[in-house]
C-alpha cells in the first residue's frame, strides 16, 4: 500500500478513536487539580461563534479537558458576526451576571479567546478591567487580516456586490445564532470586516493598544495595569494551512492562505497573532485546530490542542490566576 495512503487511513482511525477515548490517559496528567485556576476561564468564540450546536461544541472537547484539571469554565454567547466591542458588550452582561451570581466567590475572570475573541477579549479588558485577571488571545489577527481587506474591496458595503454579500452571510450568521439558542442578536458582517481590515485593525489598536508589540514583529508586554488592575496578557498561533489532508479545513485554509504573504494559519498571519507574553506563533495547526476543530481532526505530529490548553490552565493557576 502507498506510504502516503497508509498515513491517512491510521490519521482518520486515531482522529476518531482517540478522541471517543477522552479520559484514558487522564492517569499521565496526576492531579485532577493541577489547573484549577483561581479565577474560572472564560472561552470566547470567533466569528461563526456559537457555544453548543446539534450537540457540538465550538471549543470541541476543550471545556471537559479543563474541568478535568479542576478549572471552573464558561461559554458565553456571543454574536457570530459583529464588531468587538458590540460582542465585548455582550460578554460584559454575561460576566456581570455571573459575578453577581456567585455571593462573591468570583471577581475577576480569565479570559481565552479564539480569533475574534481574542480582540473581543482585549476590548473588554480595556473597558471593564476590574472583570479580567488575564487575556490570552489565540490566532487572534491583532493587526488585521489580508481576508478582510480583500472582501470589503471585492464587495464594498452598500454596493450592489456588497449587498448581496451582506444579505447572504447575515442570514448565515443568523441562523448560526439561532442553532445556537442566541436570540438577542442579530449579525453584522460589515461590522466585523471593517475591523479587521488594515485601516480598521489599525484605529482599534490605537485606541486600545495595551498588549499589542510595537515593533511589526515583536512580543508586547506579559502585563498590564489598567486602572489599578493588573492582568496578565499571552498568546499563541499556528502557521500550518495543511495539518491532516483528511479535514475539510485544510482546503479552505490552503486557499484562503493565498491571499496572506509570509507564514499564516490561513486566516492570521504569525506575526500578526502577537499579543503579550507570546508562548509560541509556529504550532502546525490551522486557524480551527486550535479549538480541536474539525471533530478532533489535528495534527498527529503536533501538540494535541486538549493539551496546550491544559498546560495554560496550569499555567494560569501557577501565576496566581
Amino acid at each position: 500500500m502507498n506510504p502516503w495512503i497508509k498515513s491517512a487511513i491510521v490519521a482518520l482511525i486515531l482522529s476518531i478513536s482517540l478522541p471517543a477515548q477522552a479520559g484514558f490517559f487522564d492517569w499521565l496528567w496526576g492531579s485532577k487539580n493541577k489547573g484549577a485556576t483561581k479565577h474560572p476561564i472564560v472561552l470566547v468564540p470567533g466569528i461563526f461563534a456559537f457555544d453548543t450546536i446539534a450537540g457540538i461544541d465550538y471549543w470541541y472537547r476543550i471545556p471537559g479537558a479543563l474541568e478535568d484539571e479542576g478549572a471552573t469554565v464558561y461559554v458565553p454567547k456571543i454574536n457570530a458576526f459583529d464588531s468587538s466591542s458590540m460582542r465585548g458588550e455582550r460578554l460584559i452582561q454575561q460576566l456581570d451576571a455571573i459575578r453577581a451570581a456567585s455571593d462573591g466567590r468570583i471577581t475577576r475572570f480569565n479570559l481565552i479567546g479564539h480569533s475574534q475573541g481574542g480582540i473581543t477579549a482585549r476590548y473588554v479588558m480595556n473597558v471593564r478591567p476590574d472583570l479580567v485577571a488575564s487575556v490570552t488571545t489565540l490566532h487572534s489577527p491583532h493587526k488585521g487580516s489580508p481576508l478582510a481587506d480583500v472582501l470589503t474591496g471585492t464587495a464594498p458595503e452598500g454596493s450592489l456586490r456588497g449587498v448581496g454579500f451582506e444579505t447572504l452571510a447575515n442570514t448565515v450568521g443568523n441562523l448560526v445564532n439561532l442553532l445556537s439558542a442566541n436570540k438577542a442578536d442579530r449579525s453584522d458582517i460589515y461590522a466585523m470586516l471593517s475591523e479587521f481590515n488594515k485601516p480598521g485593525a489599525a484605529a482599534f489598536n490605537n485606541l486600545f493598544p495595551a498588549g499589542v508589540p510595537t515593533s511589526d514583529c515583536g512580543q508586547g508586554p506579559s502585563s498590564v495595569n489598567l486602572y489599578g488592575h493588573p492582568i496578565r496578557l499571552y498568546s499563541w498561533s499556528g502557521t500550518a494551512r495543511f495539518t491532516t489532508g483528511l479535514d475539510p479545513s485544510d482546503t479552505l485554509f490552503g486557499l484562503t492562505s493565498l491571499a496572506i504573504p509570509g507564514a499564516s494559519d490561513g486566516v492570521t498571519g504569525r506575526c500578526s497573532s502577537h499579543f503579550g507574553q507570546v508562548i509560541r506563533d509556529d504550532y502546525s495547526m490551522n486557524h480551527i485546530d486550535v479549538n480541536n476543530q474539525v471533530l478532533g481532526m489535528v495534527s498527529l505530529f503536533e501538540t494535541s490542542p486538549l493539551t496546550l490548553m491544559r498546560n495554560h490552565a496550569r499555567r494560569l493557576k501557577n501565576a496566581g490566576l
